[in-house]
């Protein structure tokens, strides 16, 4: 679902000459790491019953699939539905895909097992073509021009079930699930403002790209193909050699791979035969008229999603939502600047765009600069980063003096307007409150690992990650803060109506961590992991401490 191995290839053009990734190399690593976490993940639904699954979703994981995150509240863009034009003979998208499938596949048990639990789950499917609406008929045509199989239009939602915005434990991203390596090698930018790993339409160009190395490098075995794209092509390729080694079959079928790996193909071929024959089955495929509802417009320059937006007569969550790639309240300054766009409201902004010059597509303040301000100081401050600030102001180093001003370009609207951009979604994420626990903060020092601060807090690793918006294999950078949700200590209960503050409490004469618990109705044991602090060490007095009290009861 996630694991696409490091190539050296552009969009253009497939080179021939490109050699496949050596077994030892960092990603090859690195997807080991992913399938390892994967294997524990689905050991510890085995073991553990009920607990694990209030982390995991064991279910799936039974199924071979290990759940990626979705955003929690989606935007749904209200698109004005378009007449049909009268030579378009085929009235769905979806029919158009069935109607051109070309894999040949023996039904299975492992297949059989897929296809029961997608009959079993229509609602599955509605959410599903809820998110492609905006996207399927752009991409069924990418595919097309490419002279790709059909069967591919449905592989997003193996990945990702359509949602741009996927992001898996082993650091994949978008609705094609690529990790960042592989995304930069075909094509997709990623950088402070952009990752065009969730851009969909630049996805989906580098996975047409990437599944074509695939199919030559296994001689047009498109089975093959698609379990390397999960699994990588080199446990593919060593799969293959150990049994032709020991004189077993080296189809698909035959091969020792990853559990996960394993499931894959089939949920693929088991959607493939429910939409060539969903009267067969009785299942009603939800419908997608077969037309395009969306349209790329070049607008040439950086430009605000917020001013983007108004011109667009859409919110900037409906932009966001077409446009899940830009992760800040801007395009990026050196491109892409393409923005995804309803087809009935291209006309209108295209003429907006034309009449906006480039210097009125920003909002922009003029900082005069105190003691103590740095650049990295008002990077942070204005949401934009140092080299953009050098750039607009055409800084030679990073010395600035105080009196001196500098033009800084920064959103027209509050962040909270921009609820889909990185920042916000983090943030929304970070901010989730589950009845009977508590936040606290940690700030990484050197040398911290997500392994070694769950062991600390006494909490699950992915959760840890997933409360934080990242993967448990994320390198974590000194002084980046970390939110951890812990449950309340026994005896004590947070309401699903409580009202938590951090307050800082300053330690007085004769106080004890027993009698400032009694104090807020809290537990020692609760101040201890607040503070980080032992019961053994005397509190001195002036000392802060961090206490969660629920103003409603204190």
């Amino acid at each position: 679902m996630r694991l696409k191995t490091l190539l050296c290839l552009s969009l253009v053009s497939i080179l021939p000459a490109c050699q496949m990734m050596e077994p030892h190399s960092e990603i090859a690593e690195q997807i080991d790491q992913e399938h390892e976490i994967a294997q524990k993940i689905a050991d510890t639904c085995e073991h553990a019953g009920e607990l694990a699954n209030e982390e995991y979703d064991c279910e799936a994981a039974d199924d071979g699939t290990i759940p990626i995150t979705h955003p929690e509240e989606e935007v749904e863009v209200v698109i004005a539905p378009e007449p049909i034009p009268e030579d378009v003979e085929v009235l769905d998208v979806w029919q158009q895909v069935g109607q051109n499938l070309s894999f040949e596949f023996e039904d299975n048990q492992r297949i059989a097992s897929q296809r029961n639990w997608y009959l079993k789950n229509p609602s599955y499917m509605q959410r599903v073509a809820k998110r492609a609406k905006p996207f399927l008929y752009l991409i069924v045509e990418r595919l097309k021009s490419q002279d790709m199989p059909m069967e591919l239009a449905l592989l997003p939602i193996v990945e990702s079930a359509f949602d741009p915005f996927a992001y898996s434990h082993g650091r994949a991203a978008g609705m094609w699930q690529f990790v960042p390596a592989t995304g930069k090698r075909f094509g997709m930018k990623q950088t402070w403002w952009y990752d065009g790993r969730r851009d969909v339409m630049a996805s989906t160009d580098g996975a047409i790209a990437y599944l074509k190395y695939l199919n030559e490098m296994f001689d047009g075995n498109w089975l093959h193909a698609l379990a390397a794209y999960n699994s990588g092509e080199g446990r593919v390729m060593r799969a293959i050699k150990k049994n032709k080694k020991a004189g077993k079959s080296t189809e698909y079928w035959a091969l020792d791979l990853p559990k996960e790996t394993r499931a894959y193909v089939p949920k693929l071929l088991a959607l493939a035969d429910i939409l060539k024959n969903a009267d067969t089955y009785a299942f009603k495929w939800p419908v997608i008229e077969n037309i395009k509802v969306t349209e790329e417009v070049d607008v040439g320059s950086q430009i605000d999603l917020a001013l983007a937006a108004d011109m667009a007569g859409l919110t900037v969550e409906e932009l966001h939502a077409l446009n899940p790639g830009y992760n800040r309240w801007a395009t990026d300054p050196e491109g892409p600047f393409k923005l995804l766009v309803p087809v009935d409201k291209v006309e209108t902004f295209s003429q907006a765009i034309a009449a906006t010059a480039t210097k009125e597509r920003l909002n922009w303040v003029r900082h005069k600069i105190k003691s103590g301000d740095s650049l990295l100081k008002l990077a942070h401050q204005y949401h934009t980063t140092t080299e953009i600030i050098s750039q607009v102001n055409e800084l030679k180093g990073n010395v600035i003096r105080a009196g001196e001003y500098l033009v800084i370009p920064v959103a027209l609207k509050s962040l909270d307007f921009y609820s889909l951009s990185q920042e916000q979604r983090l943030a929304d994420r970070q901010s989730k409150h589950k009845s009977g626990t508590y936040q606290v903060k940690h700030t990484v020092k050197s040398g911290d690992t997500m392994w070694d601060i769950s062991r600390k807090y006494k909490v699950n690793m992915r959760s840890l990650a997933k409360w934080n918006g990242m993967a448990p294999t994320d390198m974590l950078r000194p002084g980046k803060e970390l939110v951890v949700w812990l449950k309340s200590s026994k005896g004590t209960k947070t309401r699903a109506d409580a009202v938590m503050r951090t307050l800082t409490y300053t330690v007085r004469g004769g106080d004890s961590l027993a009698r400032i618990a009694q104090k807020f109705k809290v537990n020692v044991s609760d101040l201890v992991t607040w503070n980080q602090i032992s019961t053994k060490k005397y509190l001195q007095p002036g000392q802060k401490l961090k206490i969660k009290v629920d103003v409603t009861r204190t």
